[in-house]
């Protein structure tokens, strides 16, 4: 079953267009990268399958239902399905590790307190961080702040989870301890989708990578034929600048 259908999509910005009747399919399960230089409509992608930004044109589908702004209940359960994860962590300051987990669950679903609290301290546990449960997030680093981030997602019980950089403001030490969380859930079969810049990720845990440039998918494949054979030179091009700077 597809867990995400993108039909001939299109989004601008005023005068500006990101991108153009772009179609893409997501199976359930599946873990998918997308890859690109910085303004290739990448991050607006994600946004466009949150609803976070209203496509122009075309029409998405999680899990067969079309996501439909004029029906707020149809629209509240689609959303609810997804989890996202930012390149910023969006942690509320005054609130403890434990309490911004529980908090989405509480105020949109309106779960009772006790389930949503065992379950908080799972997805805590899960993440590492069933130590830090009453900390204040200015007490932590950016990747501990980062696998809140993810718990919290989580604690919403998404059958789809969306990232959008993940590692991007972390220092290079911290970028392992979120990646790894990430190999677990991927490990799970967590329907998943990640924009990043992190190629090991892309090339170890994905199922397929999208390499998206100017708006369009160039490429779609697996890893292996991404990583050592692309087909189109645009896509070589970025991995050869890409992978060079990171040596």
């Amino acid at each position: 079953m597809k867990a995400i259908d993108v039909k001939n999509i299109t989004k601008k910005f005023e005068n500006l267009t990101v991108f153009e009747d772009l179609s893409l399919n997501i199976n359930q399960g599946e873990v998918v990268t997308i890859i690109g230089p910085s303004g290739s409509g990448k991050s607006t992608f994600l946004r466009c399958l949150n609803n976070l930004e209203t496509i122009d044109n075309g029409e998405i589908l999680i899990e067969e239902n079309k996501l439909d702004v004029s029906d707020k209940k149809v629209m509240k359960d689609l959303t609810t399905k997804m989890g996202m994860v930012f390149q910023g962590f969006n942690l509320f300051p005054h609130l403890t590790v434990l309490e911004n987990v529980m908090l989405a669950p509480l105020k949109v679903k309106k779960e009772d307190k006790n389930t949503v609290l065992e379950r908080a301290k799972k997805l805590l546990e899960k993440v590492g961080l069933i130590d830090k449960i009453n900390y204040y997030p200015s007490k932590l680093s950016g990747g501990q702040k980062q696998r809140v981030a993810i718990a919290r997602a989580l604690a919403m019980e998404p059958k789809i989870m969306l990232f959008d950089e993940p590692t991007s403001a972390l220092d290079p030490e911290l970028v392992g301890e979120v990646l790894n969380v990430m190999k677990e859930l991927a490990k799970e079969g967590m329907t998943m989708v990640v924009v990043t810049h992190e190629m090991s990720f892309a090339r170890d845990v994905s199922d397929r990578v999208i390499f998206m440039s100017d708006g369009k998918i160039v490429e779609d494949d697996v890893p292996e034929k991404i990583f050592t054979n692309p087909s189109e030179e645009r896509t070589k091009t970025f991995l050869y600048k890409t992978l060079e700077k990171s040596a």
